[in-house]
């Protein structure tokens, strides 16, 4: 069976990032032919329309990042009702310059957590609207709008509630058709 390649955008820079535990947590749901690959977006230079003729080597390698894969998972945290500034950031970067979106028809899942009640669901209402012009087609339901509790989540992607593993599942399952079905 064909590896299926996954790019998997954690918009959190926080060391004890609970959306990285989040991406490891879906990572180990997922089946053995998907393959995840994290893309760095922490060296980043901020997007700069003057360097469009010559792009910087960290963003030439995002860009082949997200070009080499099948699809795309975005997990992030919510800052001020909106996706973090490091992930707009990446995101502008791989869809630059014009004609040359690498984010293009690539099938996307968005998912995050936070300590919130509401979870991250504006940052990911605001990451959706994003992607709709990015023109990636991208999984409507489950949404997933996770609270973080002690023990939900541990380091290394174990989830410590079997309700949460099952509804995680549930998203997983639902991810894996979305990208078989799309996946150029």
């Amino acid at each position: 069976m064909a590896t299926t390649k996954i790019a998997v955008f954690v918009g959190s820079l926080r060391k004890d990032s609970f959306n990285r535990k989040l991406a490891k947590a879906v990572e180990k749901l997922a089946p053995d032919d998907f393959e995840f690959s994290h893309v760095r977006i922490d060296d980043l230079p901020l997007y700069n329309q003057d360097f469009d003729e010559d792009y910087p080597a960290e963003a030439k390698r995002l860009k082949q990042d997200v070009e080499s894969a099948d699809a795309v998972l975005f997990v992030t945290p919510e800052y001020n009702r909106a996706i973090p500034g490091v992930l707009k950031n990446a995101i502008d970067i791989g869809s630059r310059p014009w004609g040359t979106n690498s984010f293009a028809g690539k099938p996307a899942g968005v998912l995050g957590i936070s300590i919130g009640a509401i979870g991250t669901a504006l940052a990911q209402q605001h990451l959706r609207n994003t992607l709709a012009y990015l023109d990636m087609p991208t999984l409507g339901q489950p949404e997933v709008f996770m609270q973080m509790k002690d023990g939900l989540l541990d380091d290394d992607g174990n989830v410590g509630n079997d309700d949460t593993r099952k509804f995680l599942q549930g998203f997983v399952d639902r991810y894996v058709a979305w990208v078989r079905k799309h996946a150029a």
